[in-house]
């Protein structure tokens, strides 16, 4: 009498099932923790243009508006940084490499507020991050918008 050897039909499929069944668990978690870890991006530049622009004013006795940068940011992709956009050369503040969000710095009273806006699982809806001079950094109710 031979003995057989290999796996029967109902032990394959209970396999594939398992890998299904972890698949449909690990697969939405990972894409989930890459959408928090790109928006580590934004929460570094706020932080940098903050720097630059309190920089800034111990020079100039002022806060300097810093026009929208890059012009558009199309959803989920990275773009290049634009050095000639108004007031960004002058607090001396350029991201290393492309970015996946759009920056803009404002002047409000005698303070500033700088945003971050950005559409990065593409459903439509940007999240906006921003910091003022007080240093307190303001992050959307689902920081995956």
């Amino acid at each position: 009498m031979k003995k057989r050897r290999g796996f029967t039909l109902i032990e394959m499929m209970i396999v594939v099932a398992i890998i299904a069944l972890l698949a449909t668990i690990a697969i939405p978690n990972y894409v989930s923790f890459q959408l928090r870890a790109k928006t580590a991006e934004a929460k570094l530049n706020l932080g940098a243009i903050r720097t630059c622009q309190e920089a800034y004013k111990a020079e100039n006795d002022e806060y300097l508006v810093c026009a929208a940068n890059p012009g558009t940011v199309p959803a989920g992709t990275k773009t290049t940084w634009s050095s000639t956009m108004a007031g960004w050369t002058d607090i001396g503040f350029e991201p290393k490499g492309e970015v996946r969000y759009q920056y803009e710095v404002t002047i409000a009273g005698t303070g500033f507020t700088a945003t971050a806006t950005g559409d990065l699982d593409g459903d439509g809806t940007p999240a906006v991050y921003s910091i003022s001079e007080t240093g307190i950094l303001v992050t959307p109710g689902n920081p995956l918008d």
